[in-house]
């Protein structure tokens, strides 16, 4: 099958849940008020609470929530078959992570901004406060853990993207001070700042940096564990800015590398027609995990992530500027998820392969798929990439 119509009759539910499930829980669900007051305005302090523009929070909703998750599962996840991943995907965005997300937003803004675990402790009781609180430091720690464990390894194996992504920071607080200080649009100057980080791909490919040699100073046995302590130093830092001059700045530019990088997808396999070579139900291995319930953690992206309930109510919620925002950040930023999870089932079941037998390689076992998942989403991309250039 060619991949495009499945990517058309997905993205076509995705629509129709915006269109007519969204408005619902808007209205009869949430009651979202234009006249209600949010938190942003309430408690503006020019640090964390500050009114945002809806397009603008949304690029930081979609890309806060859409970190490896909707790439690394989906691209294991199809060892079940792309039949279940795509189902589970769809179903789960529109009914399970969409509402979480947006409600987790509203429930967040109708109490001064309040994080989840906070909220516990009214909703429940202190006990329960206590108990989320603590599953909530533990959850974090794990996702830090992974993300940087992840982000390193990158690192180390392509050294000429180390540049690009770190003069990503300044230049985000350079295009956030101007934003900010000349009440500018963000549009033109994020496109810009997209520019001008693909012009410095380039300078990375030709000025790889590695940190070999620094880890061998400090006596640190894995380059990758210098990446992360790096990264930890910058968050620490990231933390404490104002979300005007980092965090905003920085996931619009990131947005759009991601609207970029779903067009790229969805052109070159409409110019390639490449066909869908993988199953769609997979006859896995005796002693491979069950699908039940192991499809439904893998593709975290459809789930109701508690991670995607502590950004709608740890830092989303304190720049809504309209109450009735909520929908399209909340709501649309779980599609834009479930959209690039989209993307990464199609990358690794159309693009990385052109015959059942070099897939089934790939997929040959569970511990197979796991290891090679970003580096089949990888390459199932750059086919999709290459298709446009010939």
């Amino acid at each position: 099958m060619p991949a495009i119509i499945v990517a058309l009759v997905v993205l076509g539910f995705f629509a129709l849940g915006y269109r007519y499930y969204s408005p619902y829980l808007a209205t009869k669900v949430l009651g979202l008020d234009p006249a209600y007051v949010t938190p942003a305005h309430r408690f503006e302090d020019g640090v964390d609470f500050v009114p945002t523009n809806k397009h603008v929070l949304f690029g930081h909703h979609f890309t806060s929530v859409a970190g490896a998750a909707p790439i690394v599962g989906p691209a294991i996840a199809v060892f079940w078959g792309w039949g279940p991943a795509l189902a589970w995907i769809v179903l789960g965005t529109i009914f399970a992570s969409g509402i979480h997300d947006f409600g987790a937003l509203v429930v967040s803004v109708r109490h001064k901004a309040r994080n989840i675990g906070s909220l516990a402790g009214e909703v429940v009781n202190a006990r329960a406060r206590s108990l989320f609180l603590i599953i909530i430091f533990f959850l974090l720690t794990l996702v830090n853990a992974v993300f940087a464990v992840v982000i390193g390894n990158l690192f180390v194996a392509n050294p000429g993207a180390v540049i690009p992504i770190f003069v990503e920071i300044p230049l985000a607080i350079a295009i956030g001070q101007y934003i900010y200080r000349t009440k500018s649009s963000a549009l033109a100057l994020s496109l810009f700042g997209v520019a001008v980080l693909y012009a410095l791909i380039w300078v990375g490919q030709r000025v790889p940096i590695e940190i070999t040699g620094l880890a061998d100073a400090l006596g640190v046995e894995q380059e990758r564990n210098v990446w992360i302590v790096i990264m930890f130093v910058y968050t620490f830092f990231a933390s404490r800015l104002p979300v005007w001059m980092l965090l905003q700045p920085r996931d619009y530019i990131n947005s759009h590398q991601l609207f970029i990088a779903l067009g790229v997808i969805l052109v070159g396999m409409t110019v390639g027609l490449n066909e869908i070579v993988a199953p769609v139900v997979n006859d896995v291995p005796e002693g491979s995990p069950s699908i039940f319930p192991f499809l439904f953690i893998t593709i975290a992206c459809g789930a109701v992530s508690g991670f995607h309930s502590l950004v709608s109510s740890g830092t989303t919620s304190k720049q809504l500027d309209k109450d009735t925002d909520a929908r399209y950040v909340g709501y649309m930023g779980s599609l834009g998820e479930g959209s690039l999870a989209l993307g990464a089932v199609l990358a690794v079941t159309a693009g990385v392969v052109a015959t059942r037998a070099d897939w089934d390689a790939l997929y040959a076992d569970f511990t197979t798929a796991s290891g090679g998942a970003v580096g089949n989403f990888v390459n199932g991309v750059a086919v999709f990439a290459n298709n446009i250039g010939t």
